[in-house]
């Protein structure tokens, strides 16, 4: 589980690249779910509350540079 204060010392690019990283644990998680192999099963709420995070200061990010 990732800290917020942690999310929030990244740079835009180093979120996107965090994001991408994230989905692509979340796609493994769920696979392996499906099939039976997931041991961690805590883990896919782990990772979609960190994709929450992630997105939630882009869009703060976001939002902040935007003010004129």
């Amino acid at each position: 589980m990732t800290k917020i204060s942690d999310v929030r010392a990244k740079t835009a690019d180093e979120l996107k690249t965090m994001l991408l990283d994230l989905r692509k644990e979340q796609f493994n998680l769920r696979f392996q779910r499906a099939t039976g192999q997931l041991e961690a099963v805590g883990r896919i709420r782990a990772v979609r509350r960190d994709i929450a995070r992630v997105k939630t200061v882009l869009g703060q990010q976001a939002r902040t540079s935007q003010k004129p």
